[in-house]
């Protein structure tokens, strides 16, 4: 049995971690004037700065041998062969094939899956052509100007996130809206400005049961009918659908030729890659979905034949565990220095925390160590303004990630300049603080705060692609080396039975629930019958 916190590896790093819990980054540089150098590396269009990191040469060589010791080469060996790792429900993890763009089958059960892969994208083509090229035409013949995307978790963070990543590539006259709340104030502001007859919905949920997602595509259906009184058969110009459930997306009223199926194994926070991607393709056009799809792909080549010691995924993932596991880092801050990556914070929340927030192996045992971090983050330089302090000067240990491009309009040339220098000049002074003389007082930052930088050369649908994927990969080796699945998540899935027991039983009183979940449900009970009598 794998026991990750009583191996040779583990125990050495919690001797280093001890060792040098007092060093200076700032010293390893002045040993090592060759350390950028050594601790840097390029991908294509990507290059990650990880010298900045409290990781001496021995450090670093343990991490390494905590990973060649542990089951990360074999369960990346399965899952890019299609081999059941999603083992609580015997799926395999294949959202790699869903951007593989070799010419090599993948069979799963002794079926290749490749064929319905690619039978999926060429009608992704057809139909995101048809509308950009304004050859889909709504019920009174008018083109489609407005798309909404009603979805929640992975069938809306990660479409939004690369959309807006993306904008610079956007149809010029084309909007594009992602409702993802319950909250009907949501829906009600998206809905509000946009015309009935121009506008296409894209219904995305794998089982088309989530309570949010169809409670806000009925809204959005009884908007449409009442608005314009057209007939169900209408609705089908106007709906589309992207699910593994056919029959209820027809029950729905959506047309089967405009359901867009995916697959069982294709999980959730993985899914943009797939059909869920389609308000992707719609918006920076087919071609460029390719292009991300293709960004991803040379980020898994790499992931699967570098070497561990020169392999990006593997190296973050490695820094990662040394702050979680043996430095007290609670939490990562992600802050990328571009406007347009907005979202990829809210996006790795998901990726990282439903992956890797589980406190069981996948022996079924209670864990020793800690798992995934907290991670949060926004836009600088609005991050600076707001608690970059805390980062500075307080007393928690933060790691961050800077991720920026470093191409971006002619006539911003200006504004970037001033971004990037003052990325640079964050992380430098993060690293090197202020102290003189070894004297620190209120205004002093003490600096010897970590933090890695991501320079993109552009924000190209390829370069999207691959930093997504390096991502990933990097939840992947964390989750392999903690030895817990990073697949599958039923502390979501509670939540979601009991809130459609509640909506069953809010009329009556039920032992069933606590003192505090009775009295509130009798209140909102109330409410409800108040607002029945208004109405």
């Amino acid at each position: 049995m794998y026991n990750l916190s009583s191996s040779v590896s583990w125990k050495k790093l919690e001797q280093l971690a001890d060792q040098t819990r007092h060093e200076q980054i700032s010293d390893y540089f002045s040993a090592d004037k060759k350390r950028f150098d050594k601790m840097s590396l390029s991908l294509g269009e990507l290059f990650l700065d990880y010298s900045k990191n409290k990781i001496s040469d021995e450090v670093f060589a343990s991490l390494l041998q905590l990973a060649e010791h542990s089951p990360l080469r074999q369960r990346r060996a399965q899952m890019f062969s299609g081999d059941i790792i999603k083992v609580t429900e015997k799926r395999p993890v294949l959202h790699t094939a869903l951007r593989n763009r070799s010419e090599e089958p993948l069979l799963v059960n002794g079926q290749d899956v490749m064929p319905d892969i690619q039978a999926g994208l060429k009608k992704l083509e057809a139909f995101s052509n048809k509308v950009r090229d304004g050859k889909w035409l709504g019920y009174t013949g008018k083109r489609i100007r407005s798309v909404v995307n009603i979805g929640i978790g992975g069938s809306d963070l990660g479409p939004n996130m690369v959309c807006r990543s993306l904008l610079h590539y956007k149809h010029p006259e084309m909007s594009f809206h992602f409702i993802s709340n319950v909250d009907g104030q949501h829906i009600k502001k998206a809905l509000k400005s946009l015309d009935p007859e121009t506008t296409l919905f894209i219904v995305s949920t794998k089982t088309f049961s989530t309570q949010e997602t169809l409670l806000n595509a009925n809204s959005a259906k009884r908007w449409f009918l009442e608005k314009t009184g057209a007939s169900a058969a209408d609705l089908g110009l106007h709906f589309v659908a992207v699910s593994t459930n056919k029959a209820a997306a027809m029950e729905f009223g959506i047309n089967p030729d405009c359901i867009f199926e995916f697959w069982a194994w294709v999980g959730g926070r993985y899914s943009l890659w797939s059909s869920i991607g389609l308000p992707i393709a719609l918006c920076i056009g087919y071609d460029q979905f390719v292009e991300l799809l293709e960004g991803a792909y040379e980020m898994d080549r790499h992931f699967l034949e570098a070497p561990l010691d020169q392999n990006m995924p593997v190296i973050l993932a490695l820094i990662g565990i040394w702050y979680i596991n043996f430095l007290g880092a609670e939490t990562q801050a992600v802050i990328p220095y571009d406007q347009a990556l907005h979202q990829f914070p809210a996006f790795l929340q998901q990726l990282d925390m439903e992956s890797n927030g589980k406190s069981v192996d996948m022996e079924g045992q209670p864990v020793d160590y800690a798992t995934g971090p907290i991670v949060w983050g926004q836009t600088g330089s609005n991050g600076q303004h707001a608690f970059f302090q805390l980062l500075h000067q307080g007393t928690r240990f933060v790691p961050i990630d800077f991720i920026a491009s470093l191409q971006t309009d002619e006539e911003a040339e200006q504004h970037h300049f001033a971004l990037l220098t003052n990325m640079l000049a964050q992380a430098n002074a993060f690293m090197n603080g202020d102290i003189t003389d070894g004297q620190q007082d209120y205004t002093s930052s003490p600096g010897n705060r970590p933090s890695n930088i991501l320079l993109l050369d552009r924000l190209s649908p390829r370069n999207v692609g691959a930093l997504i994927a390096l991502y990933e990969h990097k939840v992947f080796v964390q989750g392999a080396i903690w030895n817990i699945n990073s697949f599958d998540q039923w502390g979501v899935q509670l939540g979601k039975r009991l809130a459609t027991e509640i909506s069953r039983n809010i009329e009556r009183k039920s032992a069933d629930y606590d003192q505090s979940t009775q009295g509130l449900m009798s209140i909102v009970k109330k409410h409800l019958n108040k607002t029945k009598k208004a109405q």
